[in-house]
């Protein structure tokens, strides 16, 4: 009898994946949700919204996967203590995030906000243009997306630093750590990337408190979630002059209700969390060695570490 596996998310993705699994893993029966076939069969669920009491739907199951880079849509008090939760790590996600990133510290360092307003009040106004050295670069985070971020932004010539929970050394970057290392790292920093996970410990983090301590004129970057900014914070600090423009791939709740004010802000541009995005054959190919080290004993690659969220 053919293990199952069980795909709850993006349906053109699962149609790739169908052709992959058929080609390359025959022996998994490889359903579509709503089609899961015989409960009891499936040892292998992934998904973006899980589906509801999972232990009970699928006695039998052995792993469960994220589709995401990040576990915070999921309820972990959900999903069994026996059944190990394993995120995406294809190097996809961290390469289309370095692309969006660099994409946005770029769009503050040559006054793309500015041009655009330029432009459409007809007006032909030159600005310095300032080296990359000039323009501080601060990454919230030490994951696997904020290292391939701050890698391509440290060979653009930006100064670079991160800051993140526990202490780390990383070439070319300077490091901050801990609650005593927030401060200097906000007052070195010029254009601010959130790049953290959401935990019971981040969610607010870029709140009035912390985002008033970055340099006046300076610039966010939020590409975590949406649940670690207060938005009316940032509206306040830009109106205020504080906080010069904000790129949000991320909000809360998502989407944005049409009426609310970071929509038509002019300082605000909204993208709709499409800064870095599973890569089907990739994607598939972590997914597929991960159940062949589960199946040889072998420790599997992004494995959530319950006790931190992550």
């Amino acid at each position: 009898m053919k293990s199952t596996f069980v795909y709850k998310a993006a349906p053109e993705r699962g149609e790739i994946w169908a052709r992959l699994f058929a080609a390359e893993a025959p022996e998994i029966d490889f359903r579509v949700w709503p089609d899961i076939g015989d409960p009891a069969h499936v040892r292998y669920l992934a998904a973006w919204v899980p589906p509801d009491n999972i232990s009970e739907s699928f006695p039998n199951l052995e792993i469960l996967f994220s589709v995401a880079a990040g576990v915070d849509h999921f309820d972990l008090a959900d999903v069994p203590a026996h059944v190990p939760l394993v995120r995406m790590t294809e190097p996809g996600i961290a390469e289309s995030m370095a692309e969006y990133v660099m994409h946005a510290v770029l769009s503050v360092h040559r006054h793309a906000f500015e041009y655009e307003d330029a432009q459409s009040r007809r007006a032909w106004q030159p600005l310095p243009v300032r080296p990359a050295s000039e323009v501080r670069v601060g990454v919230l985070g030490l994951g696997g997306m904020a290292r391939a971020a701050l890698e391509r932004l440290v060979r653009f010539g930006y100064p670079c630093a991160a800051w993140s929970r526990s202490q780390h050394a990383v070439d070319g970057i300077a490091c901050f750590a801990g609650p005593e290392g927030m401060a200097p790292f906000l007052a070195r920093t010029d254009v601010l990337v959130c790049l953290l996970p959401l935990t019971s410990e981040t969610r607010g983090i870029l709140d009035e408190r912390l985002l008033s301590q970055l340099p006046r004129g300076s610039s966010l970057v939020q590409v975590g979630r949406g649940g670690h900014l207060d938005q009316d914070a940032l509206l306040r600090l830009l109106d205020s002059k504080h906080i010069a423009s904000a790129r949000l791939d991320v909000t809360d709740p998502e989407p944005l209700p049409p009426e609310h004010p970071l929509w038509r802000h002019p300082r605000v541009r909204i993208t709709p969390h499409v800064a870095s995005s599973t890569r089907p054959q990739t994607g598939f190919d972590m997914v597929l060695q991960n159940i062949r080290r589960h199946h040889a004993g072998e420790p599997m690659v992004g494995v959530v570490d319950r006790s931190l969220g992550y």
